[in-house]
């Protein structure tokens, strides 16, 4: 078994962008202004036109041509262009690997990122903590196939169940990749309360302090990994979570949004 301070002994950190870090620096700042965040947005100006791209897209149902930042921060609102930049930062920093479907991962990012948001409406929690919590979830096991290759090829070993890298991961390896993400994310100066989640999500009820964020990462996660979208689902998911975080039950069943949902922003 691997302790997570020697885990990060044998780990190159990926190197992610100065906007990305100047982003990051913001999520504490509740009175940061859409022109603090067009600013770092325009130091990249490939990142700002992956954004327009998007802002433009069938997915924002924009009525007129998105032109700048600031008219793609007034449709989507600041926070989620800066959790929306912040995914394509990252996806950027991270190499392609043999035996990693890229799309698959990022898909599936996506998506638990997609349900995190949703789930946050019905836990009365912060949606955009949510977002970007699911969607750094799987970092850390791009970071396993650094540390421990043979062990990255039995976790990505198909079906991906609900729950089962997970399982595979701790078996394996003795840490989740909630665990090795949380590390990452502290690393990179991320807010305590998304590295408390994302540490929390594998396990949220095995936690000291019960973290509602963590709780509703890990249901989304759930979610991502479930291959279908009938309501049914609803009813597979660990009861306790979903009692602790207060959620009702009738309204994920009667609005349990699809998959294909989520994708355009992958």
């Amino acid at each position: 078994m691997i302790t997570l301070a020697s885990f990060f002994e044998n780990v190159r950190l990926p190197t992610i962008s100065e906007v990305a870090h100047a982003l990051i620096a913001t999520l504490d700042n509740d009175d940061v202004s859409t022109k603090q965040i067009a600013a770092i947005l325009a130091r990249d100006p490939a990142l700002v036109a992956k954004l327009m791209r998007l802002a433009n897209s069938a997915r924002f149902g924009a009525s007129r041509t998105i032109s700048s930042v600031d008219e793609a921060i007034a449709l989507t609102g600041t926070a989620h262009i800066r959790t929306l930049a912040l995914a394509a930062c990252f996806a950027d920093s991270f190499p392609q690997l043999p035996g990693l479907d890229s799309k698959e991962f990022w898909n599936s990012s996506m998506t638990c990122a997609g349900y995190a948001r949703w789930l946050a409406r019905g836990a009365n929690i912060d949606s955009n903590d949510a977002w970007l919590a699911g969607m750094i979830l799987r970092l850390g096991e791009l970071l396993i196939y650094e540390v421990a290759p043979s062990a990255f090829a039995e976790i990505e070993q198909l079906p991906h169940l609900p729950g089962a890298r997970w399982e595979r991961e701790l078996r394996l390896l003795g840490l989740s990749e909630s665990e090795i993400t949380a590390e990452l994310a502290r690393r990179w100066n991320f807010p305590e309360r998304i590295v408390t989640a994302v540490k929390g999500a594998s396990m949220p009820m095995d936690t000291p302090s019960f973290s509602r964020l963590a709780g509703v990462v890990h249901l989304a996660s759930l979610l991502a990994d479930t291959p279908n979208d009938d309501d049914d689902v609803v009813d597979a998911l660990p009861g306790d979570v979903v009692d602790r975080l207060g959620i009702d039950m009738a309204w994920m069943r009667s609005g349990l949004p699809s998959h294909e949902s989520f994708l355009a922003l992958a």
